[in-house]
């Protein structure tokens, strides 16, 4: 029996990546008309980008420092904060023009987003050990329910042509509420080194951790659907508006299917992974994601690509949140692992942007998307690392 308490910390954790999901989406719904308002080309637009990989990069790297000395409890209060903040200062610089002040809050949207990735992904793992059910695909999934839900009012927006920066100063109001409601359920002390190393026998694993062959293959399935979510998140409205002839609203509708998919395949993964192995349901996920991107780079059919986006989703939905629950109970130290795991993963959206921004500028977006499939691609082969069933690995409680 799964006391009130959990209960509402369980509920609280949904709240937070539920608030991140609306954050992204509201910005990436946004982001054709913000190009254009800042009279930015494709690679400067990459650029600008840029500002929210670096942000989501130092936050990665940081974050698992900061939960092993202080918990996971004032990171993601902090992080939250900083996303708000983010969001603030971009409908700041969309309304003064200013493409610097747009990257500059990116870069403080993307730290918020990066440092609460690792605390509330350990916070989600310890529910998982105290509740003996798996909570981190749910988890993943309610982000991807708050992106359907903000590219749902960002398309609407878009639509009637309300100013970006009034729509994402509503998004940072509506965040601000749902973080003074959540924060009080999320416990002290969760994450945090007790035990110190008092000899050199005694040193922590963050060393073996970079040793560990299978870890680090968890680590490149992590960086290859990384990749497919990020691309999409960065560039699935300017791909279809540019590659495939849409109009804003339109390359907006067809995110928010992007992101409807990515709910469902997150939604329904406790029912797969409670009957197929990690491997099984990772190879199926990276299979989905290569057919939807072969057919959204290869058809010249809007519809097509359109309805091919859909699989996308489907196949960046689960290999993430699988992955990190891999890592996590992959050996001791549990949140050095994540954080290892977790920080390769966010190479892909440190480098992702302004790389396919450059090969966006110089062949289209569509050939760039080349380079996320190959990747998608070799997922497929390095599945097994993600080893056997769930229910395997996580304690089975009353």
């Amino acid at each position: 029996m799964i006391d009130r308490a959990v209960r509402r910390r369980r509920r609280a954790l949904f709240l937070f990546f539920f608030l991140n999901g609306i954050a992204l989406s509201s910005w990436v719904t946004r982001t054709p008309d913000i190009r254009d308002h800042l009279g930015l080309s494709t690679g400067q637009m990459g650029l600008v980008l840029f500002g929210l990989s670096v942000g989501s990069m130092a936050g990665i790297l940081c974050s698992g420092r900061f939960v092993s000395r202080f918990g996971t409890r004032p990171v993601t209060a902090l992080a939250t904060l900083l996303v708000i903040a983010g969001v603030a200062v971009v409908g700041v610089g969309s309304a003064l023009t200013s493409a610097p002040l747009v990257a500059a809050g990116l870069c403080v949207f993307g730290t918020g987003i990066g440092s609460g990735e690792v605390a509330i992904n350990v916070d989600g793992a310890d529910v998982e050990r105290i509740t003996g059910t798996t909570v981190l695909p749910t988890l993943h999934g309610c982000f991807s329910l708050g992106t359907v839900v903000g590219g749902l009012a960002g398309m609407a927006a878009t639509a009637v042509a309300w100013p970006a920066h009034w729509h994402l100063a509503t998004v940072a109001a509506v965040a601000t509420a749902i973080f003074m409601y959540a924060i009080g359920a999320v416990p002290a002390g969760i994450g945090i080194r007790t035990a110190p190393p008092a000899s050199d026998a005694a040193q922590p694993a963050r060393p073996r951790v970079w040793t560990d062959r299978r870890l680090l293959l968890i680590g490149a399935i992590v960086l290859a659907m990384a990749l497919a979510e990020g691309a999409a998140n960065d560039w699935l409205p300017l791909l279809m508006v540019d590659g495939h002839g849409l109009d804003a609203a339109a390359g907006s509708l067809v995110y928010v299917g992007f992101a409807a998919a990515m709910t469902l395949g997150r939604f329904s993964g406790t029912f797969f992974l409670s009957r197929y192995s990690r491997a099984t349901v990772v190879r199926a996920s990276a299979v989905s994601g290569a057919v939807g991107l072969f057919l959204v780079i290869s058809s010249d059919n809007a519809v097509v690509a359109a309805a091919a986006v859909l699989f996308w989703g489907l196949g960046a939905s689960l290999g993430f949140p699988v992955a990190l629950s891999a890592a996590g109970d992959s050996g001791p130290d549990e949140t050095a692992r994540v954080s290892l795991v977790a920080t390769i993963g966010y190479v892909a959206f440190l480098v992702g942007p302004p790389a396919l921004g450059f090969l966006g500028d110089h062949y289209g977006l569509r050939p760039a998307m080349v380079v996320v499939l190959a990747f998608v691609s070799m997922a497929v082969l390095i599945a097994p690392a993600v080893g056997r069933r769930t229910r395997d690995s996580v304690p089975v409680r009353a």
